[in-house]
Formats: C-alpha cells, sequence, structure tokens
C-alpha cells in the first residue's frame, strides 16, 4: 500500500507520521485490495483537520475529521474510513449472496 501524507500550513513532524502507520493496520485488516492512502494534514485557526482518500479494489473512499487535536482528528478519520471501507466490503458480500439466491431460484 502506498501512503502519501502530507501537510497544509503544518509540518509533519516524525511523531505525526507514526501515529498514522500505527492505525494504518485497522484499515488493512478490514479490506485487503488497499492500494493507495493519500491524507492531508492542515491548520485553520484553532480547528485540526484530517483528510483521507482510500483506493482499494472498486472503491475510492473519503473522510474527513476535525478537533482541536490532531492526533485526535487522524483517529477520528481513521475510524470513518474503516466505518466506510467495512460497508463498501458487506456491499459486495451481500450482491454476490444475492445472485447465488436468483440462480437457485431461477
Amino acid at each position: 500500500m502506498h501512503v502519501q501524507l502530507s501537510g497544509h500550513q503544518i509540518d509533519v513532524t516524525p511523531a505525526l507520521r507514526d501515529h498514522l502507520q500505527s492505525k494504518l493496520d485497522r484499515l488493512t485488516r478490514h479490506f485487503d485490495n488497499i492500494t493507495s492512502l493519500n491524507v492531508v494534514l492542515s491548520v485553520e485557526k484553532l480547528e485540526q483537520r484530517a483528510e483521507g482518500t482510500v483506493n482499494a479494489a472498486g472503491a475510492t473512499v473519503h473522510a474527513e475529521a476535525c478537533d482541536s487535536d490532531m492526533y485526535a482528528s487522524i483517529d477520528v478519520l481513521i475510524d470513518k474510513l474503516v466505518a466506510q471501507l467495512r460497508k463498501h466490503k458487506e456491499k459486495l458480500t451481500d450482491h454476490h449472496r444475492a445472485e447465488v439466491r436468483q440462480m437457485r431460484a431461477g
């Protein structure tokens, strides 16, 4: 998986990079075919924002998170991306089961 981490009006410190890397296993645990992750960290006044886009086989998922702490923003961002990937994976498996039921009925 290719991970790109960039910052707007913020220096991406090694601590922020390590925090993001430690959270990435949650994404790969739910969906194996992730090709890339693009995360943009930004600061606007008192708002710490994290935006992320995941490219996976058959899906592109985008989420945003804002908090007063950048580490909390990254945590919320990963939670949102995991939820969206889980929903996408359920759609794939449900669709396959619907096809099997139709073939058996037909």
